[in-house]
């Protein structure tokens, strides 16, 4: 029996209403995804503005970057394969000179996971003697005491093509 009559349209007239709020509502509640990146976004500054501030900090030598970006159980494989500690790049940083007279951050991806980040990303660097060249790398970021830190970071020098 298809139904219709007064009480079936009257029914269908105040469904609608209801219909039309709901939709409204969810065009005003923000996704999973836009709320993930809304949370992060102050996350994501930090952790760029930091990359670019260890990127520059190659140049000049400047421990307090290092002191304020890695953790103190940081772990870091250099791109000779050797393994470094924050004590051991600060050591450096404290009594060799750096042979880059530039470095900059050219780009960076950062991926959240709850309290970790993925950073990945590349430099471009010219050394004193005029030798340009690139880095390319994965940190390790997790939230700890309300403080982004590096626990790991992996870098390479891509083979020239």
């Amino acid at each position: 029996m298809l139904e219709s009559g007064p009480a079936y349209r009257r029914e269908k007239v105040m469904r609608l209403p209801v219909v039309m709020n709901l939709m409204f509502c969810l065009m005003f509640v923000p996704s999973a995804d836009m709320q993930s990146a809304n949370k992060h976004a102050s996350d994501e500054a930090y952790i760029r503005q930091a990359e670019s501030d260890w990127a520059e900090s190659v140049v000049t030598n400047d421990v307090n970057v290092l002191q304020r970006i890695l953790a103190d159980d940081f772990v870091g494989v250099d791109i000779d394969g050797s393994h470094y500690s924050k004590e051991g790049a600060i050591k450096d940083f404290r009594t060799k000179p750096s042979e880059f007279s530039s470095n900059h951050l050219n780009e960076v991806a950062i991926r959240f996971y709850d309290h970790a980040a993925v950073a990945q990303g590349s430099e471009g660097w010219k050394k004193k003697d005029g030798t340009l060249g690139k880095f390319v790398w994965t940190d390790k970021w997790i939230m700890r005491d309300g403080k982004w830190q590096i626990v790991a970071a992996e870098d390479l020098v891509p083979a020239p093509r």
